[in-house]
């Protein structure tokens, strides 16, 4: 016989064997092989840990993801840190994660990359879309913090090579929670500013934990995203980030960074020298060049006193000629004036206008026996028009009145009510509906009758099919 103090429920036993495994099995770290991984909308990631003996289901929820910086694979080898427990609902021994990283590559490294494969075959590192640096640069960007030695070291940089270019600092934190997504909207910024010739994104040197922020995607996909020119110079020279393959151009320093971004003033100051001693050769040679055209015009040109002399003959042959000419202009306007003088006096104004008005006269009486004549024209052609027209309408009546009789007379032998007073009838039943067969109406329905000469209202008592 069996002790009833030692049945169990389910649900009692379930409970007493999870207390039995909070109690007595720690927190551990345990190594195996990630299989069967899925994430849920909900955020948490299930997997199996297992080895080739065994396996275990695990479960990582959404809060204890925040600091694992790579992305858990199947097959991937891991090391996790984790507490048993036991899923009363179901009976399953799952283990709680709170810590997972990569067995024999850190947990950022590998992070590093996964997200370098991920982006260079998506073509963010393609050369073909690097963006040349400016040969000009009246402004440059820099975003870094204001606290650290980088913006002191591009500026000291600047002032001893380019002293020319005015420097705007966008002030972001460079390190810690948060910090790349500040990154991306500062850089972001910059960009819609439409001030910057050229933006540099520095930082100083340090751990990779420290450096991490160039790491992240979000500050990747803000660098390729903007139409300035970037330069990335973040750390030391053997430092290498994600932002470093993104950028336009890569600087190993800071201080480099303002070197690339800028000319030398030396060099520039070096460079217009020398094109100010060509400019000044080339003026030389042209000035001489125009003198000696000068000095050959100036062989070629007469005496100005011979040139005076020969302006003065030729000056007092003009004044003769011009006075024989207005002489003889001169007559010979006087003659012609004299002539139509002599005309003028032949032809009287007073004979010339009465003959005139006898013309007109003339024409008057000319234009009223014209016009009397058209109108008598007219008139005729009128009244003949008004016969015709007359004649037209009467026959078109006469002819109109004849097809309307013809109409009428074939109305007539269509016409029901002619067939009706031949001795036929109309039946219908409600509605007016007209009678065609026997099947139309029914025993005790009311019909109309029409005649000729009136309608007669029936109530059917037999029907007889033929």
């Amino acid at each position: 016989m069996f002790n009833l103090d030692e049945i169990y429920t389910v649900s009692d036993f379930l409970s007493l064997c999870n207390k039995t495994i909070e109690n007595n099995i720690p927190t551990c770290w345990l190594q195996g092989e990630i299989s069967n991984l899925s994430r849920p909308a909900s955020g948490h990631w299930y997997f199996s840990l297992k080895d080739n003996r065994g396996q275990i289901r695990c479960a990582l929820f959404r809060l204890n993801q925040r600091n694992i910086k790579f992305n858990p694979e199947n097959g991937l080898e891991v090391l996790v840190r984790a507490a048993p427990t036991l899923y009363e609902a179901r009976g399953d021994f799952p283990l709680i994660i709170q810590h997972v990283e990569p067995v024999g590559v850190g947990n950022l490294q590998l992070a590093f990359e996964q997200l370098k494969t991920k982006l260079k075959d998506e073509g963010l590192f393609d050369v073909q879309h690097k963006k040349p640096l400016p040969v000009e640069v009246n402004t440059i960007g820099v975003v870094s913090s204001s606290n650290g030695a980088v913006i002191r070291d591009i500026i000291k940089v600047l002032n001893k090579r380019y002293p020319f270019a005015e420097v705007l600092l966008f002030d972001c934190v460079v390190q810690g929670e948060g910090s790349a997504d500040k990154l991306a909207q500062a850089i972001k910024a910059a960009d819609q500013s439409n001030q910057c010739d050229v933006l540099i994104v520095a930082r100083g040197g340090g751990s990779l934990e420290d450096l991490w922020a160039f790491n992240e995607e979000v500050l990747a996909r803000a660098i390729f995203a903007v139409k300035t020119p970037i330069i990335s110079a973040v750390g030391h020279e053997t430092d290498t980030t994600i932002a470093d393959f993104v950028a336009d151009v890569r600087a190993p320093t800071p201080s480099a960074a303002a070197m690339l971004a800028t000319p030398d003033r030396l060099e520039l100051l070096s460079k217009v020298a020398k094109f100010y001693g060509n400019v000044s050769q080339l003026g030389q040679q042209a000035i001489n060049q125009y003198q000696a055209t000068l000095n050959q015009l100036s062989a070629s040109l007469p005496s100005p006193d011979r040139q005076l002399n020969l302006f003065a003959q030729r000056l007092d042959g003009l004044n003769t000629h011009l006075n024989y000419q207005v002489k003889t202009k001169l007559r010979f306007n006087q003659s012609k004036l004299t002539t139509l003088f002599e005309q003028l006096k032949q032809h009287s104004p007073s004979a010339k206008i009465s003959h005139n008005q006898q013309l007109n006269h003339l024409a008057k009486t000319q234009l009223q026996q014209s016009i009397q004549r058209l109108i008598v024209q007219q008139k005729s052609t009128l009244e003949g028009l008004n016969d015709r027209l007359e004649k037209s309408i009467n026959t078109t009546l006469d002819w109109q009145k004849n097809k309307l009789s013809q109409h009428t007379l074939g109305l007539d032998h269509l016409s029901p009510l002619n067939t009706l007073s031949r001795g036929y009838s109309i039946s219908t039943i409600q509605d007016n509906q007209v009678l065609h067969s026997t099947a139309d109406v029914k025993i005790g329905e009311t019909i109309t009758t029409r005649l000729s000469d009136g309608k007669i209202h029936s109530q059917v008592k037999k029907i007889e099919k033929t």
